[in-house]
């Protein structure tokens, strides 16, 4: 079977590692560079707490992957299992945060309440206002530079095609599958994979599932090094007080992110740039979870183009008007976690016809005859 996937983010490399394990001829054809997009825009967050509750078992299988991957693409792609520590700052918080432990408890996700006795113990120097706080021990880090390059890499080893730097024209469905022009040629295959991110709308638009989506940027940020003390990612569960979301890498540096609206990012040319005039207030957001941050020095922020769909859940299985068309798109800023699973599910139900993982609330014929469905509950 041979199959073109387009866009080369982390959703899109993946699909190309595990449909190349299950003897597919793959073709990946990116615009830019290899994980150039959402995907390095990302915090890193490996994280299954706060999630759409039938997100689960797909965050659940994307977390037994991060666990394999060092060994699965042979390079160290800084998996690490630290945990995910969430902070709550007031009485909605607490209610939020309760209410998700007893509800994701049937879902497989089991996570500790703690004291702030204990955060204090075992994490001092966080959230001294806080009033509580909840651990994922299984969940924590991945690096988002090395991701997708390594699985396209892997992909690639096992004999799939990586074309970079291409521009796609117009696609069109052939009785054999699907033909496209692209500044480096004609590309035709019988499968196509739509893995675009904030483009995949348009793609989808072409055969006529229109999606709501907008294109955003985070803004993101890293401080000098500090002593090292935080293990943990740390987050927020929102409704009251602080905001925003950090995490301390091996080096010693704060990663950070949050606090502050988004960009919006123009899809042509794509590109998508932090705002300096509003980095002063998100440190302040970010104060009530660390406040050393207040006399440490920022070294570099940067941003990303994300694609945001309308209900916060992302684009995921077959076409509901196009055989032989896929899509995996729309992860709305909640993706990097879900990324090995999302290219291991999709590459089970390309090559094999069907999968084990729920993908109901995320089929693209929710839009269908204009549908606007509402924003999803829970966190993501």
């Amino acid at each position: 079977m041979d199959v073109v996937i387009l866009g080369g983010g982390l959703m899109g490399t993946a699909s190309a590692y595990f449909l190349a394990r299950h003897g597919c001829k793959v073709t990946l054809v990116e615009r830019n560079r290899v994980g150039s997009g959402a995907t390095v825009a990302s915090f890193g967050n490996i994280r299954r707490s706060g999630r759409y509750l039938p997100q689960l078992p797909l965050a659940h299988r994307s977390l037994a992957l991060w666990r394999q991957a060092e060994a699965m693409l042979g390079q160290d792609v800084e998996f690490r299992a630290t945990g995910h520590l969430r902070l709550v700052f007031g009485q909605n918080g607490l209610a939020a945060m309760r209410g998700f432990i007893e509800a994701a408890r049937p879902w497989g996700l089991a996570l500790d309440e703690l004291e702030m006795r204990d955060v204090r113990g075992r994490f001092p120097g966080l959230g001294p206002d806080a009033i509580g706080a909840s651990l994922s021990p299984d969940d924590g880090s991945g690096n988002p530079r090395l991701i997708a390059p390594a699985f396209a890499a892997a992909a690639g080893r096992l004999g799939a095609r990586i074309i970079e730097q291409v521009a796609v024209g117009a696609i069109r469905k052939t009785g054999s599958g699907f033909h496209m022009e692209t500044s480096g040629g004609s590309i035709g295959a019988e499968v196509l994979l739509n893995t675009a991110g904030a483009w995949g709308a348009q793609i989808a638009a072409q055969f006529g599932e229109p999606v709501p989506i907008e294109a955003r940027g985070p803004q993101m940020g890293v401080t000098e090094p500090l002593p090292h003390r935080i293990l943990p990612v740390v987050g927020v569960w929102s409704g009251d007080g602080a905001e925003g979301y950090l995490r301390q890498v091996e080096r010693g540096n704060i990663v950070f992110g949050g606090g502050v609206e988004r960009s919006q990012v123009t899809l042509d040319p794509g590109h998508a740039k932090a705002n300096p005039a509003s980095l002063s207030q998100q440190l302040r957001s970010l104060l009530p979870l660390l406040p050393a941050l207040a006399k440490t020095a920022v070294i570099r922020t940067w941003s990303g183009c994300e694609g945001y769909v309308a209900d916060g859940l992302p684009v995921m299985g077959p076409s509901a008007t196009t055989s032989g068309l896929f899509h995996a798109f729309g992860f709305s800023g909640h993706g990097f976690q879900l990324g090995p699973g999302v290219g291991d599910v999709m590459a089970e139900l390309i090559a094999t016809g069907h999968t084990e993982t729920p993908l109901h609330d995320f089929r693209i014929e929710r839009f269908a005859n204009g549908q606007r469905p509402r924003l999803s509950s829970g966190m993501h």
